[in-house]
């Protein structure tokens, strides 16, 4: 499904007529850490914005999580820290509610000064992805599934983590309670804000479940014929869900493991591949799908490894896989099994599409699509056999499996910077530019975890 790149300026005039009460707009885009990242303007600026676009420097595509300059880029002293060409996303123009009635937020992509796509902006290394499946007349058709926990802005006296009161009791749930009822009426009046605010600024956001752990919530969204809408869908939610948890006296972390005896919180991506026509290509009676839907497994499955350094970015990112955590430790797929890396799901033939449950939802929904995508084409390319599906338990399977996952961020680096099936979807520039950021955090971890309270890195992941 093409789209424009670039939003109309008709839409900002359409916009700010329809709302007379903005007057102030967050204009922001996603760096490679996946922390949003931009300015608050008077909205007598934002015309000016969708008529040529502001500059912003090119160094803060590659600052690390805690967005400090990474040197090693050359993107720093080296580049002048030059400017590039901020451009607003088409769609993406909103009322921020949860900043208050007269605020609107608008997402920016990155250009270089003659109009070319910034080769480092996560959003133009999914396109280029997304392209060579257009090359062959396919169209993946994805959704995205976050889990975050609610905690409570009160910490505990020891200064530790707790779940916010319920709603209705004014006590702290303390068992897991999966798919518990009244969990979810605890946090009622967060769950009404939310799905509220998400129609307003079309994220297209369904059910919610309690998940496995105290506070810890599941919201789904909608699935989607255009994987970089699904991904636009995804930072917008994650955004949301922070302002608005703030508003009922908590905050939602996306952090991979917050609790070290509790689940971590998983990023599951749901994708299928229609034709021309729409048909789910992916569709078959057969339990494990069309011929072309394994084929697209066996891809994801032969460059897991390779891509965990994306998919678990961090190092707090390696504390959920563990085997019996729901949280995959081996590359191993199978038909209705949540023990697997790789699973499909069940349900009728029209909707075979396969869940990859490896991500952690501290990962940047860009560059995470970018490679499960990367890797499903190079199967479907080479036309790569992903093997006997697991039955039964996969930790089991994976205590067997000769193709475990990197087991620490270090390895899982190293491995990304090596593949040379990912350089050449993601690019050699970008990938470089990748490893060059996580080493400098590498390198900065041990000082970073010191210096900078727990609090931090739970309100930025």
């Amino acid at each position: 499904m093409s789209h424009p790149m670039v939003a109309d300026p008709q839409e900002c005039r359409d916009f700010l007529a329809a709302h007379p009460q903005v007057k102030y707009v967050e204009v922001f885009f996603t760096s490679m850490t996946g922390v949003p990242r931009g300015k608050r303007l008077r909205v007598h600026e934002l015309q000016a914005i969708y008529d040529y676009g502001r500059f912003l420097p090119g160094s803060i595509l590659v600052v690390d999580t805690t967005g400090a300059d990474c040197e090693d880029t050359g993107l720093v002293w080296e580049d002048g820290d030059a400017d590039r060409r901020a451009r607003p996303v088409p769609g993406t123009l909103t009322l921020a509610p949860w900043l208050g009635d007269d605020m609107a937020q608008v997402m920016l992509s990155l250009y270089e000064l003659d109009g070319t796509p910034n080769d480092l902006d996560p959003r133009h290394v999914l396109q280029r992805v997304l392209d060579r499946y257009a090359a062959d007349g396919l169209t993946p058709v994805a959704a995205c599934e976050l889990e975050y926990y609610l905690v409570d802005l009160e910490r505990t006296a020891d200064g530790d983590l707790q779940p916010p009161k319920s709603a209705l009791t004014g006590r702290r749930p303390h068992g897991i309670e999966v798919y518990g009822l009244p969990e979810l009426e605890a946090i009622a009046p967060f769950l009404r804000e939310l799905w509220d605010t998400a129609d307003v600024i079309g994220v297209p956001l369904e059910g919610a479940i309690s998940e496995f752990a105290p506070s810890q919530v599941e919201l789904t969204l909608k699935h989607k014929p255009d994987a970089l809408r699904a991904c636009d869908d995804a930072l917008l939610y994650k955004r949301m869900a922070k302002g608005v948890a703030l508003r009922h006296g908590c905050e939602a972390t996306f952090m991979a493991k917050p609790w070290a005896d509790k689940a971590g919180n998983g990023f599951h991506v749901h994708v299928s591949f229609n034709d021309k026509d729409g048909n789910n290509l992916c569709a078959d009676e057969d339990p494990e799908g069309s011929p072309m839907l394994r084929q697209a497994i066996g891809g994801m499955k032969q460059l897991l490894g390779e891509g965990m350094a994306i998919l678990a970015p961090n190092a707090n990112s390696y504390r959920r896989f563990k085997a019996n955590s729901y949280a995959p430790v081996a590359a191993t797929w199978g038909v209705n099994n949540r023990t697997v890396s790789l699973r499909i799901p069940a349900g009728p033939a029209p909707t075979r599409h396969v869940e990859h449950r490896v991500a952690g939802a501290d990962g940047n929904p860009y560059l995470v699509m970018a490679v499960l995508l990367a890797s499903a084409h190079h199967g479907l390319t080479n036309k790569i056999d992903p093997g006997p599906a697991v039955v039964g338990d996969g930790y089991a399977a994976a205590a067997k499996e000769k193709s475990r996952l990197p087991s620490n961020w270090f390895s899982a680096v190293d491995l990304f910077d090596q593949s040379t099936v990912l350089r050449d979807y993601l690019g050699d520039r970008f990938v470089d530019m990748f490893v060059s950021v996580k080493r400098t955090e590498q390198a900065r971890f041990f000082e970073v975890v010191t210096s900078l309270d727990f609090d931090w890195y739970l309100r930025n992941a």
